[in-house]
């Protein structure tokens, strides 16, 4: 009797440590039980904007909007916001620091996606990932991914894709592993990875399409490297579309299509154009400052945005517009402050004075749109959810209505 009463003590102090360092005991998760409307939707660009909310977020580097909900992440606390008012609806807590927090999958939950918070895990890898639904807060999935800090999560719609300088992950909707490419932190087999010494640039993503831009070491010149997300060989399996060295070092992979690949290169900075067999198209020059060829962090992706019909590539203080089918350039425009997003029936830009309304075809400035900004020089990254504007600015999110 002593044995076993003895056995029964071990037993419950085992569960109470296991239970006491577990995940859940360090989390709190408070779901919204009336799931958030969606905002009002945006129609003409409006003669004003005047400012709503605006609340911390320095996980994020853009305004994340996933279905109804505005999310922010600052520490460790993860927030859905109704558009609108800025109230929080849901919110999602850890004792441990976020990584970044995105928006994924946007074809699942009812078209809404997830919103996706991850976090640096004890041993400081970001390697604890959360899907939360955006319109409750509820937990969808979770995962233990292996991304070192300074990690960007990239959607192409059916995946989403980890960045990194030397390492990257892809992820499937139910957060299983689909692909990891270089310097793989735990191999199970060695040998599976074609250049794991490398170290990365720019990446982007697109339709069953991963790009990256790849540095090697006694290499004089870059190299561009197309992947297949879910390869028929397993995770730890890369499928290559093709890999092609470029013709100059300190390359941008600017955009990524269903069968096309537009990589800016210095000395003289132009822009040249592959095929989805990695075959030069076109070379053309560029108008854009020597420094938006060499200020990107490894392994990131450019700053790009798009409208379905053009790419926006802001390049320190320049926007570009690509034509989506043929990646040529359409035109330029300087003294921006971050790439534009569409509005309603417009295109706006961030610029000192405020919000600039574009001709998407021409690049011309129709009118400008004071905004005041702490910062009037400060790059902006701008999003739009419904009718409400939201701005990046630093490591905060501010709201702006149309004005009335």
């Amino acid at each position: 009797m002593v044995a076993a009463v003895a056995l029964v003590v071990l037993l419950g102090v085992a569960a109470l440590v296991v239970w006491g360092t577990s995940p859940e005991v360090a989390t709190v998760s408070t779901p919204d039980t009336t799931p958030l409307a969606a905002p009002t939707p945006a129609g003409d660009v409006p003669a004003g904007f005047v400012e709503a909310w605006r609340a911390p977020s320095s996980a994020t580097g853009a305004p994340v909007v996933a279905g109804p909900a505005v999310v922010t992440g600052d520490g460790g606390l993860v927030a859905g916001h109704d558009a609108t008012t800025g109230a929080v609806a849901w919110s999602y807590r850890r004792d441990l620091t976020l990584c970044t927090v995105a928006a994924g999958f946007p074809g699942t939950d009812d078209g809404d996606g997830h919103a996706l918070a991850l976090y640096a895990g004890r041993t400081g890898w970001c390697s604890e990932l959360t899907a939360l639904h955006p319109s409750s807060g509820t937990r969808a999935n979770t995962s233990n991914p292996d991304m070192r800090h300074g990690v960007q999560l990239l959607s192409d719609g059916s995946y989403v894709t980890a960045t990194g300088a030397d390492y990257l992950e892809v992820w499937r909707s139910d957060l299983v592993r689909t692909l990891e490419y270089g310097d793989v932190p735990t191999p199970v087999q060695p040998g599976k990875q074609p250049r794991p010494e490398c170290t990365y640039g720019s990446t982007a993503v697109a339709s069953n399409r991963i790009g990256v831009v790849e540095r090697c070491p006694d290499a004089p010149t870059d190299r561009l490297t197309v992947l297949t997300p879910d390869g028929s060989k397993g995770a730890d399996t890369p499928e290559v579309q093709f890999s092609v060295e470029l013709p100059a070092a300190g390359a941008v992979l600017v955009a990524l299509s269903a069968d096309r690949a537009a990589v800016a290169v210095p000395g003289p900075p132009r822009l040249i154009v592959y095929d989805k067999a990695g075959l030069q198209l076109s070379q053309t020059p560029l108008d854009v400052p020597a420094a938006a060829l060499s200020t990107a962090p490894d392994g990131a992706p450019a700053s790009v945005t798009t409208d379905g019909s053009r790419f926006y590539w802001w390049a320190s203080g320049t926007t570009v517009a690509l034509d989506v089918g043929t990646l040529a350039p359409a035109w330029s425009l300087r003294d921006t402050l971050g790439p534009p997003t569409t509005y309603g029936t417009g295109l706006l830009a961030p610029v000192r004075s405020g919000l600039v309304d574009l001709d998407p075809a021409r690049g011309t400035a129709l009118r400008t749109l004071p905004v005041p900004r702490p910062d009037p020089a400060a790059a902006v990254s701008i999003a739009a959810a419904g009718e409400v504007l939201l701005e990046q600015r630093g490591p905060e999110v501010v709201a702006l209505l149309p004005a009335r």
